[in-house]
């Protein structure tokens, strides 16, 4: 006989899109407390790892852009 204190609980994966919000709000260092909480069980290290890099290297890239075409 198996004994269940707790419920099976499985909180749900975030997908892309919402990794993507969460990594650029912070970015900006605006996030609610809700939020985070909800980030924090919903999203994995390594989708925050990937989607900073990414974030990051679009910054840059934009950066870039922006400068080559500002002094052309």
């Amino acid at each position: 006989m198996r004994v269940v204190t707790e419920p099976e609980y499985k909180p749900r994966k975030a997908g892309p899109l919402e990794v993507a919000k969460a990594v650029f709000w912070s970015f900006l260092g605006i996030r609610k407390r809700a939020a985070h909480e909800k980030d924090a069980v919903t999203i994995k290290p390594v989708q925050v790892i990937v989607a900073g890099i990414i974030g990051a290297v679009i910054f840059v890239l934009s950066l870039i852009m922006l400068v080559r075409y500002i002094t052309s």
